[in-house]
């Protein structure tokens, strides 16, 4: 792990073609370059075969390919998998692969399975906000992602896949508030969009942020056709300020204000996550007040279960108390879903794992690599 040189993964295929042409490469090799790292899973230099040795050696003088250690993989009864990198500086991020196989059948009768592999990524080490209920809150921010940092994650999750498998799905839902570190979270969405890169529609990559007014309004100024998704978490600005920190300043008027905006601008509907806490924001009067929210910005909503998190006294609420918060937005009309919880079974809270870590052996809890590749949505951050 070497942070001193120059990630490879921070630069575009100009960037790096104009680089190594200072070196004396030739400039065909930058597209050589890009296709070992994105398409063929190459994991470090050497690999890059078609390349000469001496061009080899340039490279692995001026770059680095991955800045990070992954230092713990665990896999939950699910196949949910999530791994923590460490950094050169010491900070650890999590991310986390969610395999969902669904049965889909066309105007022809004719059934096929969709393999969806959803990663979740991290835009921080640690994160700003401070949400009440959150583990990754509890260590505070401690420095924002670049842009290869980020993209890193998802070819770290893309090799745990079998080799015809790819990320189908990525969603900005891990350790941090993607739009307090807006350029590299905007850099990292068009590499994963791009045809060079891992080439993931931007309707498949979803961008969740607490509710940051005016980069809702700048994102939606970039044209990436990419779902917004607002942790809303409380329907009105005195419960929210309770529980959120950051809400403090920002009110629920101009979140709305924002969101239309961005519905203006893009055509694209928004999502309002909900994590549900026991008793907190979970009464009958909450359902109404969150079903007026939606309405107006003609939003879906995940009503989310509490995944616990052993130091904070928020408590995951029965299914029931689900059941009937959803039954109440429906008869609202909100189109509302409950979002399937999933990698209970190893630290699912976002931060949890981080918080725990002990650098335990690389492999715990987790199959042969044998195993991995022979084995064939966002809950678990």
């Amino acid at each position: 792990m070497n942070d001193a040189k120059n990630s490879i993964l921070d630069l575009s295929p100009g960037d790096l073609q104009a680089q190594i042409a200072e070196f004396g490469m030739p400039k065909y090799r930058a597209a050589q370059i890009i296709e070992w790292i994105y398409k063929k899973r190459a994991a470090s230099f050497e690999q890059m075969t078609n390349l000469s040795l001496n061009d080899r050696a340039m490279l692995a003088e001026h770059y680095t390919l991955f800045t990070g250690e992954m230092t713990r993989q665990v896999r939950a009864s699910d196949e949910t998998e999530k791994i923590l990198i460490r950094w050169a500086d010491g900070g650890l991020t999590e991310s986390v692969m969610i395999p969902s196989d669904d049965d889909r059948t066309d105007d022809q009768g004719n059934i096929t399975v969709a393999h969806r592999r959803t990663a979740c990524l991290s835009t921080q080490v640690g994160c700003p906000v401070g949400c009440a209920f959150c583990a990754s809150g509890l260590q505070g921010l401690k420095n924002n992602l670049r842009s290869g940092q980020i993209v890193e994650q998802a070819l770290r999750l893309t090799a745990l896949l079998p080799e015809k498998m790819r990320l189908s799905n990525v969603v900005f839902m891990g350790m941090g508030e993607p739009l307090a570190n807006f350029d590299a979270t905007v850099a990292a969405i068009r590499i994963l969009m791009a045809d060079w890169g891992l080439k993931i529609g931007g309707r498949k990559i979803t961008v969740s942020t607490v509710g940051l007014p005016p980069q809702i309004k700048q994102l939606a100024d970039t044209g990436l056709p990419v779902t917004l998704a607002v942790s809303l978490h409380a329907p009105n600005d005195a419960l929210r300020k309770r529980i959120i920190p950051w809400a403090r300043g920002i009110t629920i008027a101009a979140i709305v204000e924002a969101g239309q905006y961005y519905f203006q601008t893009t055509g694209r509907e928004l999502t309002l996550e909900y994590i549900m806490l026991d008793g907190v924001n979970t009464l009958p009067e909450h359902a109404g007040e969150l079903a007026a929210i939606a309405k107006k910005l003609r939003a879906n909503v995940n009503l989310i279960y509490y995944n616990e998190v052993p130091e904070l006294p928020f408590r995951r609420p029965s299914g029931k108390t689900m059941l009937e918060f959803q039954t109440a937005l429906r008869s609202s009309g909100v189109n509302v879903h409950v979002r399937r919880s999933r990698g209970r079974d190893i630290a699912a809270a976002c931060g949890q794992l981080a918080r725990q870590d002990a650098t335990p052996p690389i492999n715990a809890g987790v199959s042969s690599a044998a195993e991995q590749s022979a084995r064939g949505e966002p809950e678990a951050s």
